[in-house]
């Protein structure tokens, strides 16, 4: 797949991005050859293969699940202009 300049001025309009014309054919060429590794990629047959959430084959560190901070619930609120029944009251902003 080969874009032209016209599909690239299209993709800056909608991205909201201010490209020179000087630069759209090499945006062009770019952005045709990921669309094309895309198409390769999307041909591999990846049956049997298993999802993978990173690509190397590692575990995630862990770390022990413990509260590290003390509760200032009740400090916060103290200095709040508004609170009632434990949630902090804003003004209305929106109508």
């Amino acid at each position: 797949m080969f874009l032209t300049a016209d599909e690239v001025k299209k993709i800056a309009h909608l991205a909201r991005l201010k490209i020179n014309d000087q630069d759209i054919h090499g945006y062009a060429k770019d952005l045709s050859d990921m669309l094309n590794l895309m198409t390769q990629m999307g041909a591999l047959n990846t049956e049997g293969i298993n999802p993978m959430a990173h690509p190397m084959d590692q575990e995630q560190r862990l770390r022990p699940d413990e509260v590290t901070e003390c509760d200032n619930r009740e400090k916060f609120q103290a200095i709040a202009p508004q609170v009632e029944a434990g949630l902090y009251l804003v003004p209305k902003v929106i109508d």
